[in-house]
């Protein structure tokens, strides 16, 4: 393998393209709902297409889970299964789209300082600018890039604040399971606690989808998102939690509205409508990356 490749280079790409996905499934998901599948039973499909698809592959590898750690991998399940996608999805149907992206820029910042208190992780110099580079950027963009807040509520806000706070607490515990057991395993079993919760509330609208009437386009925009951003985003952050600390995985949700306008450009072929202003925010952001992702120099013997 090349040196420039290194794990943490890889570490580094694996973060980008998920945030790639997440970028992209903001334009899937709006023409998704609610209209082929209410957002409680979008949730349930993620969950159970999920399940399918982690369980087989752990079968396989049989890796043994201690008791010791049940305890954390219930409370990933909760926090990064359960209540982040029940709180976003039903938050953003209550809020509008600029409150509910400027309150998620408030994850890397809960991440960095979570971080700090419940795993020792060092706030360096360049991790704290990095993220303040970060914030200022993607609030310029999204500022930029809406002229109205209409639809906002303030128990949507609640739930968005409730989901960017419990996937913050998601990435920094679920960073020590990492050093102990693979990507797979980690994901199989938050994914079976997370089922648990979300199955009540999704029951529902799941059994409503008229799966037989379903066009070809929203049948390939469903697995899109049950295999590539649940599936495939959920395996490739976790198994860079294992090369990287949690506040450099947190930082890139903050191209995540650049990488949504962009895919919203591509799909709907509508005005990009990029300006000076909009590059230096793009600039704010991919600076405040480089900055958090940046390996930390060696002290000196």
């Amino acid at each position: 393998m090349p040196s420039g490749l290194d794990r943490r280079t890889l570490a580094l790409a694996a973060l980008f393209f998920v945030n790639l996905l997440y970028g992209i499934n903001y334009v899937v998901a709006k023409g998704l709902m609610p209209g082929v599948i209410g957002p409680s039973g979008f949730i349930l499909l993620r969950v159970a297409g999920a399940n399918l698809l982690f369980w087989p592959v752990w079968l396989i590898k049989r890796e043994k889970v201690a008791w010791a750690d049940a305890k954390r991998l219930v409370i990933c399940g909760i926090t990064g299964v359960a209540v982040n996608q029940l709180m976003f999805f039903h938050g953003l149907m209550r809020t509008s789209p600029v409150h509910a992206s400027i309150i998620m820029v408030a994850t890397p910042i809960l991440v960095l300082v979570l971080s700090g208190v419940l795993i020792g992780e060092r706030i360096t110099r360049n991790k704290a600018m990095g993220v303040a580079s970060g914030a200022v950027g993607a609030i310029m963009l999204i500022v930029l890039g809406t002229a109205h807040n209409d639809g906002a509520t303030m128990l949507g806000d609640l739930f968005i604040l409730i989901n960017a706070c419990s996937y913050a607490v998601f990435l920094v515990m679920v960073k020590p399971l990492m050093s102990k057991y693979s990507a797979v395993t980690v994901m199989a079993w938050c994914f079976l606690v997370g089922s648990v919760i979300v199955v009540p509330f999704g029951l529902h609208e799941f059994s409503e989808v008229d799966w037989q009437g379903l066009t070809a386009p929203d049948a390939w925009s469903l697995a899109f998102v049950v295999v590539m951003v649940t599936f495939v985003a959920y395996l490739l952050n976790t198994w860079a939690l294992r090369i990287v600390q949690p506040s450099v995985a947190g930082t890139f949700i903050y191209l995540q509205p650049l990488l949504a306008l962009l895919a919203s450009y591509f799909v709907v072929r509508g005005d990009l409508g990029l300006g000076w202003p909009q590059l230096g925010a793009a600039l704010c952001i991919f600076t405040g990356v480089w900055l958090v992702g940046k390996k930390a120099k060696e002290p000196a013997a």
